[in-house]
């Protein structure tokens, strides 16, 4: 049976997702979408919707609420105390609606037509689920079938004959009853890990890392809605580079000479450790003003992408934030060490007002 409330509804959750679609870029350049972020859903603010308001009835009408008073008596209380002369300008309506995470990221999919992930690894790693596939004639109460415990009371009473139609009650007896029954099976699951790597040296200021954050919550929100079971991990690095939670990743004060190759060689450390290859989907990505120590490093870090991160990765995302302490050559050496090669991603972030292209670069390819 359909509520009445319900076409209401979903008109309702249409027009919101119609809002957020056309405010998107917004909303992601703005960044406040994340701190209104619940467990499963995050509290989207949509000031373009008007609230509905109540408008008086001509004078002479007669009826409820019709009586003695003056225009702007206060109905069932004292009149308030005088305030501030009236402004002349009509005042914002925010409405906030809470939208789930998994609809957020239906939403980002369909905006930047970004592809369905096709998970590496899964045939390896495998979860339990049970399933309901027959009918039993033990189990608990809470699983009897109602409809087949009829049809075997049925059964019984026609083939001993004390079944009469025209006075056709049915009375199930402890051999009648029916349960459903279910049957445990390992069926494969797909991994996945995200590595977040961020320079936070002196030359990477707050605005540049409010960027990192941002990026990040909706890099988030894509690849959750793309795998069931998700890991991630943090990594922050100036001259040498420390495995953090996510507090101290976006909230660590920059300091420090850069050694990029130093983020490379925990993040190798990690996966080996934590997150096998074959089992795992692997996502580093990687931010920096795109400065670097100086050309040997640069050399070390180019080594341990070729020989063990590019392999081992679905794929590998470099963003570069400007700054106006950085010099941006990192991933001008990324673009002459691997030109071709299809599993280095590269997005150059200018400004938040880049973010949304930055994520069709990273996600666009479906991997």
């Amino acid at each position: 049976m359909v509520r009445r409330v319900d076409p209401d509804s979903r008109r309702f959750r249409d027009i919101v997702r119609g809002k957020i679609r056309e405010n998107l870029k917004s909303y992601i350049s703005r960044g406040e979408l994340i701190a209104r972020q619940g467990k499963d859903s995050v509290s989207v603010p949509l000031p373009q919707i008007d609230i509905p308001n109540f408008r008086f009835g001509k004078p002479e009408q007669g009826g409820v609420g019709q009586g003695p008073g003056e225009e702007g008596t206060p109905l069932g209380g004292e009149e308030a105390e005088a305030g501030p002369e009236a402004g002349d300008q009509p005042g914002e309506h925010v409405l906030e609606v809470d939208v789930s995470l998994e609809e957020l990221a239906e939403i980002l999919g369909d905006q930047l037509e970004l592809p369905n992930i096709e998970p590496k690894g899964t045939e390896s790693v495998h979860t339990i689920k049970e399933r309901y596939t027959g009918i039993d004639k033990q189990g608990p109460e809470s699983l009897r079938h109602f409809k087949r415990t009829f049809k075997e009371a049925l059964k019984r009473q026609i083939q001993s004959g004390v079944y009469d139609p025209k006075n056709p009650v049915i009375v199930p007896m402890r051999d009648d009853r029916r349960y459903r029954s279910w049957k445990t099976q390992s069926v494969p699951q797909s991994n996945a890990v995200i590595l977040y790597m961020m320079d936070v040296s002196g030359s990477m200021g707050s605005e540049q890392k409010e960027i990192v954050r941002i990026e990040s919550f909706w890099l988030d929100t894509w690849l959750k809605s793309q795998y069931e079971n998700i890991e991630t991990r943090y990594i922050i690095h100036d001259a040498a580079a420390k495995l953090v939670d996510a507090h101290t990743f976006f909230n660590v004060r920059e300091s420090g000479g850069t050694k990029i190759s130093s983020a490379y060689k925990l993040a190798k450390e990690v996966i080996e450790q934590d997150f096998p290859p074959s089992e795992w989907n692997i996502y580093p990505f990687h931010f920096s003003d795109g400065d670097n120590w100086g050309g040997d490093d640069t050399t070390l870090c180019m080594n341990l992408l070729n020989e063990h991160l590019m392999p081992w990765s679905n794929i590998f995302c470099y963003g570069q934030v400007k700054s106006a302490y950085g010099s941006g050559q990192f991933i001008k050496d990324l673009r002459e060490h691997f030109p071709e090669d299809e599993r280095m991603i590269l997005s150059e972030i200018n400004s938040r007002d880049e973010i949304l292209q930055s994520l069709k670069t990273f996600l666009g390819k479906g991997k």
